[in-house]
């Protein structure tokens, strides 16, 4: 788990009592920034007031000796159970013509799971404008103890849906780099309000994190030129041999590429002395060798920064795409051993769509112009040959890459304006497909999907091929806190348990505000264990705030543990409870994301808000 998690789900813990004759709060033992308790409310929630939230008082820190026994006799940590995993399926349906599909249902579906029907038990139609973060709360000021809340909540645009655009600048050509970087200056005209686009290089030379602001990034697409890793060759090697003519000499063994190289060999460095060809086979071994290694080194070093834009987009508040415009590059059986970005791209949800920077192209079978390889009259055809052959082979990567991960391939087309705006847009129209597996095995392996439908239409259908079965975990609460941060970071709500969001702000001054996150939870829907007398559960509530471009700002996580008597038991189903949180933030526009996961149950409940605080 990363440092954000490990923030999030172990610094920030603290632990709330709720006693046998009244609803207290234990004081925590050590003081933690931006994340603190107040004590739980017993009564029903009410209207936002517009009353403001100070700091914390200390009428949290104040408890009887009977609930100090009662805290030293409480059972262990809880046992957590890992829930039903609900498998989403992302499903776009187009005509022949490109246009989607509307207007289809749950029946029109069918959903199998390595080649085994499943029952679709969740069904949603979207559109960009569905998750849109509605305020809620009320807002004060520090100068005024009460304001009235808005009566109809205000719609956000906050992220929803983040998309790294990726130049290949190590591969690109110059002539594809100026050709692509006009084409997605048009691109910004089919983003949504609340998309969110970053600009990223294989090189690592440039980049622009992620923003919804159109100058900002038709500005950064400026810097896209290209970095060839080793720089200009100003010489031709003797003999010379390509990248992938090395890799058919030294993994594939192919004897025309060796004597091909050999003859050039002879050629360059005997001046044609046929007796020194000995000699000019263990130059071209050597110089395959060299010729191998470098291009590997260059396929890795594009693959580890492909790696690293999809670990930063890991840990984003929405849908996750990646576009990656490139013409492509080979992959050698040294290289494809450690190509797992389409594994990870799947446990991360990302789809990758890829754009062959290339466009319409015919094979270059004689080289630069203005730099013509030197070659033999005996040496031309199979050169010629292996040109053709690496070209069609670079595309192969941009395939895998998105048919592995439920993306598109753009190529052979001369409109890349127009696939990057495919690529970027979000569907006017998806559905949502979502599954219980069946007699799920938690080994980690990945499982095949497929989705069709039940009509005879030959409608093209674009989803997910695949997700992993959850690896076994030996600790349960490991589990259940990998599951609490796959929820935390994302935007689909979740109704195992029925809770409530608020917010409400307090400013301090011009820079410095508070935000309380209160959460209202239903009690008569928890699932207790009794045991000694008493109703046992525990939940934790996980909130993270993020800012207008999806930023992490701060969060924090409380376990709220329940040892209830009867009475309370009862109080407390007639009005439920509310736990408020407080963060230190600067004003601003955020997204507010709460998880909640009971321990008994195994029942979780997530929503979205967003929080507008005037400077």
């Amino acid at each position: 788990m990363g440092n954000l998690a490990r923030f999030l789900f172990t610094r920030n813990a603290r632990q709330l009592v709720v006693c046998c004759a009244a609803v207290t709060c234990i004081p925590p033992r050590t003081p933690v920034a931006h994340a603190q308790e107040v004590p739980i409310q017993t009564a029903a929630p009410q209207a936002p007031t517009p009353t403001p939230v100070p700091p914390n008082s200390n009428d949290a820190q104040s408890k009887s000796s009977g609930n100090e026994s009662e805290v030293s006799s409480q059972d262990t940590a809880a046992t957590f159970k890992v829930r039903v995993n609900l498998v989403l399926v992302r499903v776009v349906v187009r005509d022949s013509q490109g246009r989607i599909i509307p207007d289809l249902r749950r029946e029109d579906f069918q959903l199998f799971d390595n080649r085994k029907a499943q029952v679709i038990s969740s069904f949603a139609v979207e559109t960009p404008e569905s998750h849109t973060a509605a305020e809620r709360g009320a807002a004060t000021s520090g100068d005024a103890a009460s304001e009235s809340a808005a009566s109809d909540p205000k719609q956000k645009a906050l992220p929803q849906r983040f998309v790294a655009v990726v130049f290949d600048d190590i591969d690109l050509q110059m002539q594809d780099a100026v050709y692509v970087r006009a084409a997605a200056t048009h691109l910004f005209g089919a983003l949504a309000p609340s998309d969110r686009v970053g600009i990223f290089t294989t090189s690592g030379e440039h980049g622009l994190d992620f923003t919804d602001d159109r100058e900002v990034l038709s500005r950064g697409l400026l810097g896209i030129v290209p970095h060839p890793l080793t720089g200009a060759q100003l010489f031709h090697p003797c003999p010379e041999i390509s990248y992938y003519e090395a890799d058919r000499i030294e993994n594939f063994h192919d004897p025309d590429a060796f004597s091909v190289a050999v003859e050039d060999a002879v050629q360059c460095a005997f001046n044609g002395d046929e007796t020194r060809r000995t000699q000019a086979q263990s130059l071209a071994s050597s110089q395959a060798t060299i010729a191998l290694n470098a291009g590997d080194m260059q396929t890795e070093y594009v693959y580890r920064h492909l790696e690293s834009v999809m670990q930063r987009m890991e840990h984003l508040p929405g849908q996750r795409v990646m576009v990656f415009v490139s013409p492509g590059f080979l992959l050698t059986n040294t290289t494809r051993g450690s190509m797992d970005l389409v594994d990870r791209a799947n446990r991360a949800n990302v789809v990758i769509n890829t754009i062959d920077a290339r466009g319409l192209y015919t094979p270059d079978v004689m080289g630069d112009i203005a730099d013509p390889p030197r070659q033999s009259v005996l040496t031309a055809g199979f050169r010629a040959s292996f040109r053709v052959q690496a070209q069609n082979a670079q595309s192969e990567i941009l395939a895998e890459l998105a048919n592995g991960t439920g993306g598109t391939h753009f190529q052979n087309r001369n409109d890349v304006d127009e696939g990057l705006r495919e690529a970027v847009a979000a569907p006017a129209l998806s559905y949502l497909l979502g599954f219980s597996p069946q007699n799920l095995k938690i080994d980690g392996r990945y499982h095949t999907l497929r989705v069709a439908l039940t009509g005879k239409q030959k409608f093209a259908i674009q989803a997910r091929h695949g997700y992993y079965a959850p690896r076994t975990i030996a600790d349960p609460a490991e589990a259940a806190k990998q599951e609490l941060e796959e929820a935390l970071f994302s935007q689909e709500e979740i109704r195992d348990l029925p809770i409530d969001l608020q917010t409400q702000f307090f400013k301090m001054d011009a820079s410095q505000a508070r935000l309380a996150v209160l959460t209202h939870v239903d009690v008569k829907s928890i699932h207790f264990r009794k045991a000694e007398g008493r109703s046992r559960d525990n939940l934790t509530i996980a909130t993270a705030i993020f800012d207008e471009n999806g930023k992490f700002v701060t969060g924090g996580e409380k376990i709220v543990e329940m040892r209830l008597l009867d009475p309370t038991l009862d109080r407390l189903s007639r009005a439920g409870f509310t736990v408020k949180s407080s963060f230190d933030i600067r004003p601003g526009t955020y997204l507010v994301r709460l998880v909640v996961r009971d321990s008994e149950g195994a029942l979780m409940a997530a929503r979205n808000g967003a929080v507008n605080i005037p400077y």
